[in-house]
């Protein structure tokens, strides 16, 4: 497999699908190593997948041993300090809502393979054994009449604690961090399509983990492209890239301020991952990122997660949120399909 920048990945997806090739793509958040390759081609050797009903694994490993789960924190003084760059610019006008992440250290005693085998997932992957993803979150699906719909997701809560869906629906802050995505989204979509509309807005979805039942808020916009969509389906994503939920509004500006804030490269971490099947695409963002870094040791990994900052945030459950979103969705619990 080879890693293309930008316009190359764009250019190959545009031809494949053209074509009516099948091809599978990740891309990075910088778009600066992106794999586009042909369905045939892809080498289970070094990338496996799971989207879409699709997969290249057709047998699981063997029973990997009890979870040991053991993730080490940034102090909540390293947390500030990103958190304390982002409010300025908020303070400042120069975005609505940003979103911070971070990477935690973890000591797991399970291999990135088995962490693959073991969790359930809408988007799966395990990379080269660099990292392996768990997505509960699709980027973009086109249906092979040229419907395209987008599902951001926005909020985020302990699923046990009492009254919790009425909680993070009746949030302020949770209200307007969505609200200002589904605004960008749409304007995204607007630039690929016509009669963009949101469909549904604010739904609930569960999501297990290793430490318990989360609930997850998302929203679903739609709308309608050319008929020769296939022809440029590499162009469409890449108008849309980076995505918006991991990103911010105005997206522009608030990448250079992520840049600021954030103290790491997020690599393919909050990329986007996919399968174009000849008719239909299907995308995922990548997040939920298991990472090992290069020449960790065995069962030292870097787990990639955060949250969207805006004006009304509260530093301290904003770290909260950052720590729950250190999971692993073990295979038979997730309920988000």
């Amino acid at each position: 497999m080879e890693y293309y920048d930008k316009d190359v990945a764009r250019e190959r997806m545009d031809r494949f699908g053209a074509e009516g090739r099948p091809f599978l793509f990740l891309i990075d958040y910088a778009m600066r190593a992106c794999v586009v390759e042909p369905l045939e081609e892809v080498d289970p050797a070094r990338l496996l997948y799971a989207i879409g009903g699709r997969t290249n694994v057709f047998a699981l490993g063997d029973g990997a041993p009890e979870l040991v789960w053991e993730p080490r924190f940034c102090t909540r003084e390293e947390y500030d300090r990103g958190f304390e760059v982002v409010m300025g610019h908020l303070r400042a006008g120069n975005s609505y809502l940003v979103n911070l992440t971070c990477e935690t250290p973890v000591t797991c005693n399970l291999t990135l393979r088995e962490v693959f085998d073991g969790t359930e997932a809408r988007y799966k992957l395990w990379f080269d054994d660099r990292f392996v993803c768990f997505s509960p979150e699709r980027f973009v699906r086109i249906g092979a009449e040229g419907r395209i719909s987008t599902f951001p997701m926005k909020g985020t809560i302990d699923a046990a604690l009492p009254e919790a869906e009425r909680r993070v629906l009746e949030d302020a802050k949770e209200a307007a961090e969505h609200a200002t995505i589904v605004d960008l989204l749409r304007n995204d979509l607007s630039r690929v399509a016509t009669g963009v509309r949101v469909e549904r807005y604010r739904y609930v979805d569960r999501v297990a983990t290793h430490a318990g039942e989360l609930l997850q808020v998302s929203s679903e916009i739609s709308g309608k492209l050319r008929t020769n969509w296939r022809d440029r389906v590499g162009s469409i994503l890449f108008e849309l890239l980076p995505a918006g939920s991991v990103t911010g509004a105005p997206k522009l500006r608030t990448l250079e301020i992520i840049a600021e804030a954030e103290t790491y490269d997020r690599g393919y971490y909050t990329g986007v991952c996919g399968l174009f099947d000849g008719r239909e695409l299907e995308s995922g963002v990548m997040i939920r990122f298991l990472e090992r870094a290069p020449g960790a040791e065995r069962g030292e990994y870097l787990f990639k997660s955060g949250g969207g900052i805006t004006f009304r945030s509260d530093r301290t459950a904003e770290y909260a949120e950052m720590k729950q979103k250190v999971y692993v969705p073990l295979r038979g619990n997730d309920t988000d399909r």
